[in-house]
């Protein structure tokens, strides 16, 4: 039997809203966004892309599936709280190791649940993402409007540093290799006697498991890079293909690392770029980026292909977008295109260069959670890497 304890959470507009208290018994302060997501929520809460945020989930139920080992992509839980309408403390599912609460505790998460995720969803909606404090420990509500007012927030700081890995590593698989399956191809890292057909370097902005999960089912090697890896070193290892990965964060915060990419793009390596990876490759042509009204969070985006028409529906998580306009007035000697645009908010979702091995996606093709409709979009860097051996 779970006593219940109260929690309050308070927005720095001044909305306050009480409810009960789950995971850690401590204070948080972050920014408030909502994922629209159905399932996924533990490969949500180890998303490092949700650095320094607190997720509301929009659906009701939260937690009656438990967690486990192998449905990480991180090793630790990366959000900042989490706020939900109903938290499970019971679960059942076989694969399940422990309760979500439980899980959270461990890692000085805390959570609020009983609170009306629509009406904070709607704010969110009509005023934009909002900093807020959480306290699952007694807090006053005025020190938690205080804490949230004095918060400095994310915007035009490197939160990468915070979870990018601190040495290179090689990857060699984790517990969650055997679920993953994409176009004929089974499994993450290779069996043992498995034939290694490319070296993919892959930049660590916070990158989730199952990017590399992808990258080494369809046959690389892949070494895991710092951010603040050096061109020079990348070359010193000789990849067959460059891979820039997800993270959190302002991308205006990273200056460094649309440097390094700005030099890689110089050589004729293969580059592929996701979300983070995508921003920062078009920061290296001189275009901008801006902070969305209320960032893209969720598995059911519409996306479409602007060459083909085709629609995907995706896997997003970006508090940030590539300014349309900048790609045009950017003074950069590579030719590029857009390749994909949102059929929610017209914003890029695509960029490739005409004349250099080079692409990038905002939404998350490697899912985790979400809907497998672009998985096939890694098959293009291993085309490029097959071109250019």
């Amino acid at each position: 039997m779970y006593s219940l304890k109260p929690a309050v959470l308070v927005l720095e507009n001044g909305t306050v809203y009480h409810g009960e208290a789950f995971g850690a018994e401590t204070d948080a302060v972050f920014e408030l966004v909502f994922n629209t997501s159905m399932t996924g929520y533990q490969e949500i809460c180890t998303d490092p892309s949700y650095r320094g945020q607190g997720v509301l989930f929009t659906v009701p139920h939260v937690g009656n599936v438990g967690v486990n080992l192998e449905d990480i992509e991180a090793r630790v839980p990366q959000v900042s709280a989490l706020v939900v309408r109903s938290i499970s403390h019971g679960y059942s599912n076989w694969r399940a190791d422990e309760e979500l609460s439980t899980w959270l505790a461990r890692y000085n998460v805390p959570g609020i649940s009983g609170v009306d995720t629509r009406a904070i969803t709607r704010v969110l909606r009509q005023v934009g993402t909002l900093k807020a404090a959480i306290s699952t420990r007694g807090t006053s509500e005025e020190e938690l409007l205080a804490m949230a007012r004095n918060w400095p927030g994310l915007d035009g700081r490197d939160m990468v540093t915070e979870v990018t890995c601190p040495e290179p590593f090689t990857w060699t698989g984790d517990l969650a290799d055997h679920w993953i399956t994409q176009s004929g191809h089974q499994g993450g890292a290779h069996q043992d006697g498995a034939k290694t057909l490319y070296h993919v370097v892959l930049f660590d902005f916070g990158a989730k498991r199952n990017i590399l999960r992808h990258l080494s089912a369809r046959g690389a090697e892949v070494t895991v890079v710092p951010a603040h890896t050096t061109a020079e070193q990348v070359f010193a290892m000789k990849p067959d293909g460059v891979m820039l990965s997800n993270g959190p964060g302002d991308p205006a915060g990273l200056p460094y690392a649309a440097e390094t990419v700005r030099k890689i793009i110089e050589r004729d390596i293969p580059v592929f770029g996701i979300c983070l990876g995508h921003q920062l490759i078009a920061m290296a042509l001189g275009g901008k980026t801006a902070r969305l009204k209320f960032g893209h969070h969720s598995g059911n985006h519409p996306v479409q292909d602007v060459r083909t028409k085709k629609v995907y529906v995706t896997a997003q998580n970006h508090n940030y977008r590539v300014v349309t306009e900048s790609l045009a007035a950017a003074d950069s000697e590579y030719e590029s295109e857009i390749t994909h645009i949102s059929l929610n908010d017209g914003s890029v979702e695509g960029l490739r260069l005409l004349h250099k091995p080079v692409y990038c996606v905002q939404f998350h093709p490697e899912a985790a959670p979400g809907p497998h409709d672009a998985h096939d979009l890694f098959a293009p860097f291993f085309t490029l890497m097959e071109a250019s051996k």
